[in-house]
């Protein structure tokens, strides 16, 4: 669920395909985002999920798996 919704929320943000994003995808190298394009994803996330990620952790993601983790990780301390 939660990797459905971010690739939802990155093609939003990005304007890029779906089918592009993997769990393995690098938000830098392969899609092309710089800090405050993964700062707008986030936010969607919270928005969406109504949650509030650290902002630190979110800092140090490099691929859309480790933001998968992160928002799981978010959405069980906040249950």
């Amino acid at each position: 669920m939660e990797f459905d919704l971010l690739k939802e929320i990155i093609a939003e943000v990005l304007n890029v395909d779906t089918a592009e994003i993997k769990e393995s995808t690098t938000f830098v190298d392969d899609l092309g985002a710089d800090s405050l394009d993964v700062f707008q994803i986030i936010m969607g996330v919270e928005e969406k999920l109504n949650i509030e990620v650290d902002t630190d952790a979110a800092e140090k993601l490099s691929t859309v798996g480790d933001a998968v983790e992160l928002i799981k990780k978010t959405v069980a301390e906040n249950n």
